[in-house]
């Protein structure tokens, strides 16, 4: 630097080198906005100062201080979230005082109308419970009469059978006393025949055809007959039954009547059955039989 004239200004010597000097400003003045960029940028970091001076290596004379940057506007504050205002306190408008006489009929209308509901209610109840009644008695009733109509349907049955029960017992005894008729009768021919052979020849065989004292072996060989057709099983030689046999002179048994039980139905059942299955019945020496004859079956002796 060249010292200043007296009593004058000071003035920058002129320099020689001014493309040197222009390119140095120039990069300086860059470097300095990249530093001011970056200050922008981050926002939170404080501007720096930065100042230059230019130097000439031959004149060696201060440069002009660079002008002073103006400091980066520092940015804005985020606007606080605006809370709402609390809603305002409403406050529930007084109740008004119900008038006591309103409230009691107010309270009277309501009992009325539960108990109506209870009514109907047991009502409801009560019809349910009378139609299942109503059901159930149809149904007993119903019951009693199929009863009663199977009752009436089997006494019909009962009395339409024992009708024809007894008709067939009247039909059976009618033919029974028909066949005793005609057996009779048969028997009747049979002795006017005998008897009238008997008067030819002699009548003392007619005598012993038509009555007298039984003859014993007669009688032994009826009885012999008759066991071989007994069938019974019991070993209890004290019964013992009395019969009177009616024949044709034929020897055919025409019927059959106790005079004495033995005490024993199924003795006395298994006699009568032994009795018709023996007919015709053996007949005496000469050919005759004797038309009624008594005999005792003592079981000892039909074994």
């Amino acid at each position: 630097m060249t010292p200043a004239t007296a009593g004058g200004p000071y003035k920058v010597p002129r320099q020689h080198d001014n493309w040197r000097s222009i390119t140095l400003a120039v990069a300086m003045h860059a470097v300095l906005l990249m530093f001011l960029w970056i200050g922008v940028s981050w926002q939170n970091n404080d501007p720096v100062e930065v100042q230059a001076e230019i130097w000439d290596m031959k004149v060696q004379e201060a440069a002009p201080a660079a002008p002073t940057p103006e400091p980066a506007p520092e940015p804005e504050p985020e606007p606080e979230a605006v809370k709402p205002p609390p809603a305002p306190v409403v406050e529930a408008p007084p109740v008004p005082r119900e008038d006591p006489e309103i409230a009691l009929q107010r309270l009277k209308k309501k009992k009325l109308e539960e108990e109506k509901a209870e009514k109907l209610e047991q009502a409801r109840l009560k019809k349910i419970e009378d139609d299942k009644l109503a059901k159930l008695e149809a149904k007993k009733k119903a019951e009693q009469k199929a009863k009663e109509e199977k009752a009436e349907q089997e006494a019909k049955e009962k009395a339409l059978a024992e009708k024809d029960k007894k008709k067939a017992a009247a039909e059976k005894l009618a033919k029974e006393k028909a066949e005793k008729a005609a057996k009779d009768k048969a028997f009747a021919a049979e002795m006017s025949r005998i008897t009238g052979a008997a008067a030819k020849g002699s009548t003392g065989t007619a005598a012993q055809s038509t009555g007298g004292r039984t003859d014993g072996g007669y009688a032994a060989a009826i009885k012999a007959k008759i066991k071989s057709n007994l069938v019974y099983g019991s070993d209890d030689d004290s019964l013992s039954a009395t019969y009177v046999i009616t024949q044709l002179p034929t020897g055919e048994v025409i019927g059959m009547r106790k005079t004495k039980s033995s005490g024993s139905t199924a003795y006395d059942s298994a006699i009568e059955n032994a009795i018709t299955k023996s007919s015709p019945l053996p007949k005496k020496k000469d050919g005759t039989v004797e038309r009624e004859l008594e005999l005792v079956f003592k079981l000892k002796e039909m074994h």
